[in-house]
């Protein structure tokens, strides 16, 4: 059949039947030396490796005092936009839920989260508050009023990813603001 101006060059195919890995090879041979060297793969620093919850933050520590006293150990500091984004990660870990705020399959609610990463030392009862009043503001400036964090939780049409996006949201809101 004589080629014409409408009908596609002759498709080359390679072992992986796409010429794709060819096409990728001509392309970086045709970048300068540098570039190429630069062009190794990327390979993330978590990769898909699951992670507990808390990793990079430190578990709490009870010193000597603490053992003595019988108290509990000081929590660990967090920001409020740290504070929000355990309460993302300790959903994604154990499940999220609606209408309790934990269940017998450990899945947890916004407001439950948010209790649990309190629970297990992270942050106070104050940096709590500052980041509920974050995601307050991230939901009234995104068109979804409601009289708590709980109750967009609870609403039938809100999802998991919705709330991590809420949550991500916030805690950007509260890095911006230096909370």
């Amino acid at each position: 059949m004589p080629r014409t101006a409408l009908t596609p060059p002759p498709l080359l195919l390679t072992p992986d039947g796409s010429g794709l890995a060819d096409e990728i090879e001509a392309y970086l041979a045709s970048l300068p030396e540098p570039v190429r060297r630069a062009a190794a793969p990327h390979v993330p620093l978590h990769g898909s490796t699951v992670q507990l919850w808390n990793a990079g933050h430190p578990e709490p520590r009870l010193t000597l005092l603490d053992r003595l006293v019988r108290r509990p150990a000081r929590p660990v500091p967090v920001t409020a936009a740290g504070h929000l984004r355990l309460t993302s990660r300790y959903i994604g870990a154990f499940g999220w839920l609606q209408g309790a705020m934990w269940d017998e399959q450990g899945r947890v609610c916004l407001l439950g989260a948010q209790a649990a990463v309190l629970a297990h030392g992270y942050g106070t009862p104050a940096t709590v508050t500052t980041a509920r009043v974050q995601v307050m503001e991230i939901l009234h400036a995104t068109g979804r009023p409601a009289s708590s964090p709980d109750d967009y939780n609870d609403r039938p049409t809100t999802r998991q990813g919705d709330i991590h996006q809420l949550l991500d949201r916030a805690a950007a809101r509260a890095t911006a603001l230096g909370l």
